[in-house]
């Protein structure tokens, strides 16, 4: 299938201000692109981009006071089938996991690992090793946490989560990294499109979404603690320790938002 992906982000600047980007799709998935993943601003500015640690393409530049507007419309190809399930899919011991990977089992801003290291094992501890302690991870998650967007904050860390039991997708997602990696599980979070794809239109606004990878089995897995389901659709643009290192954009001096428009959408008849 196609999948029309793209956004009109508008701010007002008081004074001039320096940005990066992450907009683009990952360079996991640019060969499956079927138009340009080109960022344009108005006013017309020049740009550098470059490849961050963790692998995601950014994009720097130089904005002047007054209106800005960041904006694309593009088409990417999509299997249509939902995110796989490998029942049978193994956790490795952390002396046999690359070096790489280890960063995913470290706290970070979003993930208090050692602050709920107790809870995790009380809770999934005692349960068989691989995809299936995943699993319960996320039904825990999902079951105990009750989505809103009055929730959301952008202060609110795993163990805020864990405390107050309501969030949004964000929150599901660090909550769910935080427990794993305590059970020494490798964990990164994700951000990209993710449409009403194959399911019932959700209730608007449209947003970029938050979803979590878990490496088993010497490769990378898609969970979603908010939805805990597999999906068709999902297109990644970023993966970080936490929604910290996948900010869509961060500006070193004001920036008032004034306009946000997200589209993911399948193309019919394609």
């Amino acid at each position: 299938m196609l999948i029309r992906i793209g956004y009109d982000i508008q701010f007002d600047l008081p004074a001039p201000v320096s940005f990066v980007s992450m907009l683009n799709v990952h360079p996991s998935r640019t060969s499956d692109l079927r138009k340009p993943d080109g960022m344009k601003i108005e006013p017309e500015l020049p740009t550098e981009s470059y490849i961050d640690s963790y692998g995601n393409i950014c994009t720097r530049f130089n904005a002047p006071a007054g209106p800005l507007r960041l904006s694309n419309d593009s088409l990417v190809y999509d299997s249509g089938k939902l995110d796989p399930v490998a029942l049978d899919a193994m956790e490795h011991p952390v002396a046999e996991l690359p070096s790489d990977v280890l960063q995913y089992l470290m706290p970070s801003r979003y993930c208090e690992v050692d602050r709920l290291s107790n809870t995790a094992y009380e809770l999934f501890g005692n349960l068989p090793q691989g995809w299936s302690r995943v699993q319960a991870v996320c039904d825990w998650v999902h079951t105990k946490v009750t989505f809103g967007y009055p929730f959301a904050r952008p202060t609110k860390t795993a163990l805020d989560t864990y405390t107050e039991r309501q969030g949004v997708c964000r929150d599901f997602q660090h909550l769910a990294i935080t427990l794993l990696r305590a059970l020494n599980i490798p964990a990164r979070y994700a951000t990209g499109y993710l449409g009403d794809i194959q399911i019932p239109p959700l209730p608007p606004p449209m947003d970029f979404s938050a979803w979590f990878e878990v490496y088993l089995s010497g490769r990378w897995w898609t969970f979603d603690a908010r939805f805990n389901v597999p999906r068709v659709g999902r297109v990644l643009m970023a993966v970080g320790r936490d929604a910290s290192d996948v900010a869509i954009t961060t500006s070193f001096g004001l920036a008032n938002l004034t306009g946000f428009l997200v589209i993911a959408e399948e193309v019919k008849g394609e």
